[in-house]
């Protein structure tokens, strides 16, 4: 794997009125000033409007924030996801929102009861900070089967998310579980089939808790992602991308057509954020605008 809008977030030590709205309108038009300066640098490539993109920045190793998050505002990206609350400002600074914030990680899941003190309390921490942020999402895991029942799994998870889910509700933020294929990236993962997932989000029965479906993940588990996008949109909240086979570049290399699949998400009336979430080959930046602009239909 496989996460949180602007100068708020910034301390002002007040001294005098004045001296605030000096301080607030430097710091505005910094900011401004940052964004136009990156729009020179890059070309606007995510233009169209209909689908919210945004980007995994794990995927991107050693690069700054700062500078890729330059990069992803002047392509046209709306989101950074999956980085923490230290690295939010610069985000904001950009632009730019943690689509999909952090939580607890994915082998230790909430299928088992044992876990679950410790999972709620980091997902209960994820979505404070998130609902603070103005953020939209928090990202969780079903954990591993390690012999485990599905059905069983299921309840256990049903059981702790109805713990948590009333306050995420309350704050405005979407908890997702995402889907993983157990063939070949994460053997053993619970979670690894559509339809179990909107089985699990039928249980929790709040538009506050819906499903990630990645693409890469549920072609390599059980294909036919068009058909299911189709028929499980109404408990998806988010969407991952990468090329199939390799999890590289959205290309011709690869199996997948993703305009028709951005396409049918469009169709959904899907209004939340796809995430590129591939191993770039080649330079990472033209690697990463590739991608965008075949998804941006």
């Amino acid at each position: 794997m496989c996460s949180e809008h602007g100068i708020s977030r910034r301390d002002f030590i007040k001294t005098s009125s004045a001296v605030s709205l000096a301080a607030v309108s430097s710091l505005s038009v910094s900011a401004n000033a940052a964004q136009k300066d990156n729009e020179k640098m890059v070309e606007k490539i995510a233009v169209n409007g209909r689908i919210n993109q945004s980007v995994c920045k794990w995927c991107y190793g050693k690069i700054s924030m700062d500078k890729f998050a330059a990069y992803a505002s002047g392509i046209g990206l709306k989101s950074v996801e999956l980085v923490g609350p230290k690295d939010w400002p610069i985000l904001k600074k950009y632009g730019l929102v943690c689509a999909m914030s952090n939580s607890h990680g994915i082998t230790k899941g909430l299928n088992r009861i044992e876990n679950h003190e410790e999972c709620l309390a980091k997902i209960r921490k994820s979505i404070e900070e998130t609902s603070e942020a103005g953020f939209p999402n928090v990202i969780c895991f079903s954990g591993n089967r390690k012999g485990m029942d599905d059905d069983e799994g299921l309840k256990n998870c049903a059981i702790a998310l109805k713990k948590i889910v009333g306050f995420a509700e309350k704050k405005n933020v979407t908890i997702c579980m995402e889907l993983l294929n157990s063939k070949l990236n994460h053997k053993d993962y619970m979670c690894d089939r559509t339809h179990w997932g909107v089985e699990l989000a039928k249980k929790v029965g709040s538009d506050r808790f819906k499903l990630l479906y990645d693409i890469y993940h549920m072609q390599v588990q059980e294909g036919d992602v068009i058909a299911t996008i189709k028929k499980s949109a109404d408990y998806i909240g988010h969407y991952h991308t990468a090329g199939v086979p390799g999890r590289h570049n959205i290309d011709d290399t690869q199996e997948l057509y993703y305009p028709a699949i951005m396409k049918t998400i469009v169709k959904t009336g899907y209004k939340g954020y796809v995430g590129q979430e591939f191993t770039p080959t080649g330079d990472a930046f033209k690697s990463l605008a590739q991608s965008v602009k075949i998804c941006d239909v």
